[in-house]
């Protein structure tokens, strides 16, 4: 009996000692998460402008943190305790471990939405280990000092932890209270969630959300959930309000039409007497919110600004995603997104056509200049597939050429304006071809380091105050984004230093040019969900008869039907009978009218966004959009169930070429 009532007396010791060892850590890790927090709200407020204030996301923010970390806690102590069956020691290392982790983990997250404004989520998961490696050391110093700081300071974490072991010692009714208490908290957690975001704007609800609890459930969703899957659907004649009627031709390629494409451009030009030039320069962050006339953060970019002047403007385009992976997909074909962008089925593609090897048929070259690595977001691929004559990339630049300079050791490759002279060089005096030449900018790239600082800080400075007319209180909040400012203000430079230099070239005379961004860049806190895909689009060219600015919605989908109507036109270029463009053509109405619908795909595996018409769907909210691609919340039920069907619509489409790639026949 004595023996037994020793056995008996142990196991209350053995208990209070497992969840002593836990709820030591655990309560400190509380603690020093929840001054995280705290110290990211003040960090956010100091470094950005926001439309709203601290006191407006603090409260929200802090019971978000609480939830998310009673439920992360809770998982922690079921493998604790699971641990604790084989070893009490290694169940207190192994949660230690797994604690400093975490606190690393958010850390690094909010150091990550500290630059970008928008959380890290299952985008991740879109992009190579190549290009992910090159994304951080573009960022982060990977010296060997700075990884054995890291190391040091994981190793200064866990000593912080432990230390609740040692002064934290409860009663064991108090742990086991506690540890009720935190399951009951799981379970109204889940089911009752104590912060609804959705009513938020999307800035307010990105800085109120957990960055860990934002990836946590979208890796899970990733990796748990296929969203690839697709059912059988029949083709049905939609789009009258649109302008183009398509007529799609075979269920078993659910993109495949045939359809007339207006020659909207024609009316602006003099009459061709052979196939022209056509340049295209395509910048890298180029926003609309920052460039052109009635920019509301006031424009960045003096001579686009004057070079619209003497063009063809679309006051109103957007891109079809918000970020690179998009641009030459969007721009060249219309095509669809696929899982993550359509360059992630590289090398694979599914048998399509784009307006460069339209153009290769019909006796174009095409050559494609860039001043970073090619084969990052596989456009090396993609330009290869369209059997690009030249393709320059940071390999093929001299010695007279200087890398853009690097704080951490890492460079993308060489700034724009390199980027352009080089190309200038490797152009042919004349040639008795037609031309495809492509100019695709990186400098107003994160970390967004300028050439010649000591030039555009006294530049950016005048241009705040005497363009822009603003007062020195203003100025000091425009100062916060002091290195993006200067990177836009070069590339702009850069285009000017361009388009001198080309009008010196005979060809000349004879070239279309094409320029937009690729996306609106997310650091500086945008106005609207539609704000990232709004980007200026300006049609240049010595043969326009006159300038002419547009106020219908156009997207970059609209670019390669509209050049091909266009040249088909003019110069009696050869086109497919059947295509598979998204796109419609290019709207020149002149007062406010939106006339296209299509999907928009934000970052990798985020296909969130839906547009038709003057209605967009974002998250399952329906806006109304206005002229300046304004956006204002409605209560349309009839709409909003009309827009849903058509974005699953889309994504069954899309999901159908992700696992079959029959995108256009072989024949």
């Amino acid at each position: 009996m004595a023996q037994k009532a020793e056995i008996r007396s142990a196991l209350p010791v053995k208990v209070h000692a497992v969840l002593r060892n836990f709820w030591g850590i655990a309560i400190v890790f509380l603690f020093l998460m929840l001054i995280i927090r705290i110290l990211e709200l003040k960090l956010i407020f100091d470094n950005h402008t926001l439309n709203f204030g601290l006191q407006d996301v603090i409260i929200p923010s802090l019971f978000e943190d609480i939830g998310w970390y009673f439920y992360f806690i809770g998982l922690i102590l079921v493998f604790h305790l699971l641990f604790s069956i084989i070893s009490i020691p290694l169940a207190k290392w192994v949660s230690l471990i797994l604690f400093v982790l975490a606190v690393i983990l958010q850390i690094g997250l909010v150091s990550y939405f500290m630059k970008t404004l928008l959380p890290l989520g299952s985008d991740v998961f879109g992009y190579s280990w190549k290009d992910l490696e090159q994304t951080v050391r573009a960022s982060v110093d990977l010296s060997f000092p700075v990884i054995l700081g890291g190391v040091l300071g994981a190793i200064l974490l866990g000593a912080i932890l432990h230390l609740g072991i040692r002064f934290i010692n409860l009663p064991l009714k108090a742990y086991l209270t506690i540890s009720g208490i935190t399951y009951l908290f799981i379970i109204a957690y889940t089911f009752f969630p104590i912060v609804d975001t959705s009513t938020a704007s999307e800035n307010e609800s990105n800085v109120e959300i957990n960055k860990t609890h934002f990836i946590g459930q979208a890796t899970f969703n990733y990796l748990m959930f296929d969203d690839n899957y697709y059912f059988d659907f029949y083709l049905r004649p939609s789009g009258n309000d649109l302008l183009v009627k398509k007529d799609f031709t075979d269920d078993s390629y659910p993109f495949l039409h045939q359809a007339r494409y207006p020659d909207v451009l024609s009316p602006f030009f003099d009459s061709l007497s052979r196939k022209p030039d056509i340049v295209f320069i395509l910048v890298e962050s180029l926003g609309r919110g920052y460039s052109g006339e009635g920019a509301y953060l006031g424009s960045f970019t003096p001579f686009l600004d004057s070079l619209a002047e003497s063009s063809l403007v679309w006051e109103n385009a957007i891109s079809s995603t918000g970020r690179t992976f998009g641009l030459l997909p969007g721009v060249f074909g219309g095509l669809p997104f696929g899982q993550n962008g359509f360059l992630d089925f590289a090398p694979d593609y599914p048998n399509h056509e784009s307006l460069l090897s339209v153009l290769k048929d019909n006796d174009y070259e095409v050559d494609f200049f860039i001043g970073s690595d090619k084969n990052f977001d596989n456009e090396g691929s993609f330009l290869e597939y369209q059997n690009t004559d030249q393709i320059v990339d940071m390999r093929e630049y001299s010695s007279e050429f200087e890398k853009t300079p690097s704080t951490t050791g890492f460079s993308w490759g060489y700034p724009d304006k390199a980027m352009f002279q080089n190309g200038l060089q490797k152009l042919p005096p004349s040639d008795s071809l037609p031309q495809v030449r492509i100019f695709q900018t990186q400098t107003s790239h994160d970390p967004y380091i300028v050439p010649q600082p000591d030039v555009y800080k006294p530049k950016l400075r005048n241009h705040l105050s005497n363009v822009l007319g603003l007062s020195s209180d203003e100025v000091e909040d425009y100062l916060s984004y002091e290195d993006i400012y200067m990177t836009i203000l070069y590339a702009d430079d850069a285009i000017k230093e361009f388009i001198q230099e080309y009008k010196k070239r005979p060809e000349f005379e004879n070239t279309i040019f094409i320029i937009t961004g690729d996306h609106r860049l997310p650091e500086i806190p945008m106005a609207s969900r539609l704000d990232r895909f709004w980007v200026p689009l300006i049609v240049y060219s010595p043969m326009l008869n006159r300038p002419e600015s547009f106020k219908g919605v156009t997207s970059h989908f609209e670019i390669t039907p509209s050049l091909l109507s266009f040249l088909q036109n003019q110069v009696g270029i050869s086109l497919p009978e059947e295509t598979i463009w998204q796109g419609q053509v290019m709207d020149t109405s002149q007062v406010f009218q939106s006339n296209i619908a299509m999907p928009l795909m934000r970052n990798k595996n985020q296909l969130l966004d839906y547009i038709h018409g003057e209605y967009f769907l974002s998250q399952d909210q329906l806006f109304l959009v206005t002229d300046g691609l304004n956006i204002d919340p409605i209560s349309d039920t009839q709409n909003l169930n009309r827009m849903v069907g058509e974005f699953e619509e889309f994504k069954n489409k899309n999901n159908y070429v992700i696992q079959t790639k029959k995108l256009l026949p072989e024949n």
